[in-house]
């Protein structure tokens, strides 16, 4: 019978130990492995001599491939329609996980339309077109988020996403033959990224408990999350950590920090606004662990990112800032872990490794390389390359450290 990553009390604990990691997202890995096997290898074997063992990807996308600002080729591109490339690619990448101690995370569902997600649910079921967000002309971001949040209650879209759902839990791997339910390397199934439910609070709580028992009745064995924000900057979002974590079925509280999205950081000025930037981030992160704390559950802060020097977009550009703030959040971290508190893992983001865009600063293009930032994003914005030395080299010290105490643990 094979081992699972569980959880006990405030606590990830897999064969007996505690696990406590540090990660990243890769959510662009499934492509890869479709489409670019060797290079998926060379990341894959990257990122484990950096010592990161925990990959959160995304194992969803919808089209149609027209469709502005998103990642194409979709692995639905119609309804119930699959690129069949795509789920080998996602059963390659498990499979090469697996060999590498590599843990998963995936990510079933977007609230944001860059994969298609819940609006294009909405637009495929009668609901009207999708009002883009930036980089839309006139695009707005409440106007669409709005929008979005009628999927929690809109019963066509929900069944259409639940649909989704079955096909992937209940898959078995073709090349393997493992079922996904059996495989210990997938850690966690992640109802959505970033959901929020705006003014519709309930039914996104009452979508929660539905989805994570429908999850749980198709695979006991593995962890399930809500990939919230937590409470977000904005008290529009419909999101409240202890009520949405309290749904039964989700095992863990997961957090987002975005210090230059939410305005709380402007690369341009770093003198004048990056310490209180960095203060705001870690009393957001404390907030966290307290609700996290309240309800005796393991804190995961699987999402953090800041920009290059100066705003810059260039692989070559400076990096100086972001390795003080990376280095700052994994003290944090590594210090919760220290004292087994609740805070047991940290996803920066986002890994490209050796990809590069091919006009450093632009929207994303079909026929570009999938990097860390997606494709209604400036290209490079949020990236770690495998050229940012100074970067790899705070991210290996972390996860040095993180890995000397779970030796000393078993």
């Amino acid at each position: 019978m094979p081992s699972f990553i569980s959880v006990n009390g405030p606590h990830f604990e897999f064969e007996g130990a505690p696990y406590r990691f540090i990660g990243t997202n890769f959510w662009q890995g499934m492509h890869l492995a479709a489409f670019d096997r060797p290079k998926l290898l060379r990341e894959l074997e990257h990122l484990k001599q950096l010592g990161i063992t925990n990959l959160r990807l995304m194992a969803s996308s919808e089209g149609p491939d027209t469709a502005p600002w998103r990642v194409v080729p979709s692995l639905q591109p119609r309804p119930g329609e699959y690129h069949e490339a795509l789920l080998k690619g996602l059963d390659f990448l498990l499979a090469e996980m697996g060999k590498r101690g590599l843990f998963a995370v995936l990510c079933l569902g977007n609230f944001w339309p860059w994969s298609g997600g819940m609006s294009q649910y909405l637009a495929w079921h009668g609901k009207g077109p999708i009002p883009y967000p930036p980089p839309a002309e006139g695009g707005n971001w409440a106007k669409y988020a709005l929008y979005t949040s009628r999927f929690f209650y809109h019963g066509a879209s929900r069944w259409a996403y639940e649909a989704h759902v079955r096909k992937i839990v209940t898959r078995i791997n073709s090349l393997t033959g493992i079922p996904y339910r059996d495989d210990p390397t997938i850690m966690t199934w992640q109802l959505a990224n970033e959901p929020r439910g705006m003014l519709r609070a309930r039914a996104y709580r009452r979508w929660i408990r539905k989805s994570a028992a429908l999850i749980k009745s198709l695979d006991p064995n593995h962890l399930v999350s809500i990939g919230s924000e937590g409470r977000t900057a904005t008290f529009l979002s419909g999101t409240r950590p202890v009520r949405d974590h309290r749904c039964p079925g989700i095992d863990y509280m997961t957090c987002h920090i975005w210090v230059q999205n939410w305005g709380w950081y402007d690369p341009l000025f770093p003198e004048e606004t990056y310490e209180a930037g960095e203060k705001k981030a870690l009393k957001y992160l404390g907030k966290h662990v307290k609700k996290a704390q309240k309800l005796g559950m393991p804190l995961v802060l699987e999402e953090f990112g800041i920009a290059r020097d100066s705003n810059a977009y260039e692989p070559s550009s400076g990096t100086a800032i972001r390795d003080r703030y990376y280095k700052r959040m994994f003290e944090e971290v590594l210090t919760h872990q220290a004292n087994s508190g609740v805070l047991a893992g940290i996803n920066f983001w986002a890994w490209a490794g050796e990809s590069r865009p091919p006009v450093p600063g632009a929207i994303w293009k079909t026929g570009d390389s999938l990097i860390g930032d997606p494709p209604h994003e400036h290209q490079g914005w949020y990236s770690v390359y495998d050229s940012d030395k100074s970067t790899l080299a705070v991210i290996e010290e972390a996860a040095s450290i993180v890995g000397e105490t779970l030796e000393l643990d078993t």
